[in-house]
């Protein structure tokens, strides 16, 4: 499957995301599957004195996982995001 940029990611799209969580010196893959709901490129405070030019921010990807629970993921620089083809058990259900 191709891999993304989440700024390439639009509503509706099926993907699988593979975050590394890391404790200690352990490490192992977190990967979730789920329908984009949207983009968000959050600019975050910090509770710290900082430089006025040192922005921080956070992309994060909003989406529906197969069990209809609605969840985000920070994206990072070990994030990969893989596009999937939708199935129709698993697309976005239209609006009545």
């Amino acid at each position: 499957m191709p891999m993304v940029d989440h700024q390439d990611l639009k509503p509706g799209q099926r993907v699988r995301i593979t975050q590394q969580v890391r404790v200690g010196k352990r490490q192992w893959p977190a990967v979730v599957e789920g329908i984009v709901r949207e983009v968000q490129v959050l600019v975050t405070g910090l509770a710290t004195q900082r430089n006025p030019d040192d922005v921080v921010m956070l992309a994060t990807v909003h989406f529906i996982k197969d069990n209809r629970e609605l969840s985000s993921i920070g994206v990072d620089e070990r994030t990969q995001i893989e596009l999937l083809e939708a199935t129709p058990a698993t697309s976005t259900p239209s609006p009545s």
